[in-house]
C-alpha cells in the first residue's frame, strides 16, 4: 500500500494485502478487503464497502452508498456512483455506465430520488454498455457491449441492443446455450458439463457430478 499519502490501514479499514497505486485516492472511512488492487487515478469515496480479491482498473470513481463483493473486476473509465451494489464475481467492461436519476436536471436537486441498482453475482456488463437507475441484472446474466439496459434481466440471460432486449442464454462459463428464450429446454455448457434446464422464462443450473 502507499502510506505516503494515504491515511493508516487501521483508520480506512484496508487489508494489509490490498494493493493502492500511489495515484490513487481512498477516502477515510472506506473498507477494501484482502488482495484488492487499485490502479492509477481511481477514487473511492469513504462509505464504499469493497470485498477481497477485486481489481479496479484506471480512472474508475466509487461512490460512498456503494456495496462491492468479492472478487470483482471493475475496467478503466467505469464510475459506480451511489445506489449501485455488485455482488460477487461481477464483471464490468470498460467505460460502462451506472446511473442513479431516472429523470436528471441540472436545476434539480433529485439526491432524494435515486433508484437502486442491483447487479447479482456472477453477471457480465460489456464495454460501453448503460444500466439505467432501478433495474437488478440477474446471477450470470451478459450484457453485450453498448447494450442499454431499461429493465429487470433474468439469470442467466445474454442481452444486447438499445434498448436491449434478450438473444440467448449463458452459462456461468460464459458460453451461449443452445436453448430457446422461452418454453422449455435442456443445454450442458461445453466446458463444465453444467446442466441447464429452461422451464418458461427461466433457467437454473445443476452442476456437473464430479
Amino acid at each position: 500500500m502507499n502510506t505516503a499519502t494515504q491515511p493508516s490501514n487501521a483508520a480506512n479499514n484496508i487489508a494489509d494485502s490490498a494493493t493502492i497505486h500511489p495515484t490513487a485516492i481512498v477516502d477515510a472511512g472506506a473498507h477494501i478487503g484482502a488482495d484488492t488492487r487499485i490502479w492509477h487515478w481511481v477514487h473511492i469515496c469513504s462509505g464504499a464497502h469493497i470485498g477481497a480479491g477485486c481489481s479496479f482498473g484506471q480512472n474508475v470513481f466509487v461512490g460512498n452508498d456503494v456495496r462491492i463483493g468479492n472478487n470483482v473486476k471493475v475496467q478503466n473509465n467505469v464510475s459506480v456512483y451511489d445506489a449501485v451494489t455488485l455482488e460477487d464475481d461481477v464483471f464490468c467492461g470498460p467505460s460502462m455506465v451506472f446511473t442513479n436519476v431516472h429523470n436528471p436536471r441540472a436545476a434539480v436537486i433529485r439526491k432524494d430520488e435515486y433508484r437502486r441498482t442491483l447487479v447479482k453475482q456472477g453477471a457480465s456488463i460489456g464495454a460501453n454498455a448503460t444500466i439505467v437507475c432501478g433495474c437488478t441484472v440477474g446471477r450470470y446474466a451478459f450484457i453485450g457491449a453498448g447494450a442499454v439496459i431499461t429493465k429487470d434481466v433474468p439469470d442467466f440471460a445474454l442481452m444486447a441492443g438499445v434498448p436491449a432486449r434478450q438473444i440467448g442464454w449463458m452459462s456461468r462459463h460464459g458460453e451461449r446455450l443452445n436453448l430457446p428464450l422461452h418454453g422449455q429446454g435442456q443445454a450442458r455448457c461445453p466446458h463444465t458439463g453444467d446442466l441447464y434446464i429452461l422451464q418458461g422464462q427461466h433457467v437454473t443450473c445443476q452442476p456437473a457430478t464430479t
